[in-house]
C-alpha cells in the first residue's frame, strides 16, 4: 500500500513541514485536514495519499477506516539550475528544488 510522486516542483524543506503533520495520523483524517491546507504542499501530498488508499482499496481489499499513515518520506529530487544574468557577462545561479514523495500505509 505504497505511493510515490517524483520530482514534483516544491522544495524538500517545505514538503517535510507538511509530511511532519500527517505522519502517523488515520488517512480519512489526514485527507480531510490536507484539503484545507491552504499551502502547496499541501495539495501535492493530498494527491500522493489518495493515490495510496485507492491502490490499498483495489488492490488489497483495504477500508479506509483502517488505514493509517505509517510512513512518509520526503527526499531531495534533481535540481533544475537556472541563471539570472547580472552585469559584466555574469550571471547569478537560481537552482529550482524538486522532492521525491514516498507514502505507506498500514492497516491498524
Amino acid at each position: 500500500m505504497k505511493a510515490l510522486t517524483t520530482n514534483v516542483r516544491i522544495s524538500p524543506k517545505k514538503a517535510q513541514v507538511v509530511a511532519q503533520i500527517v505522519r502517523g495520523m488515520d488517512a480519512k483524517k489526514a485527507l480531510d485536514m490536507l484539503r484545507y491546507m491552504p499551502n502547496k504542499p499541501a495539495k501535492i501530498i493530498y494527491k500522493t495519499l489518495a493515490s495510496a488508499v485507492a491502490n490499498a482499496s483495489h488492490n488489497d481489499s483495504q477500508e479506509m477506516s483502517t488505514l493509517v499513515v505509517s510512513t512518509i518520506i520526503v527526499t531531495k529530487g534533481m535540481v533544475l539550475k537556472r541563471g539570472n544574468p547580472i552585469s559584466r557577462g555574469r550571471s547569478h545561479p537560481i537552482l529550482k528544488r524538486t522532492s521525491n514523495i514516498s507514502l505507506e500505509l498500514s492497516a491498524r
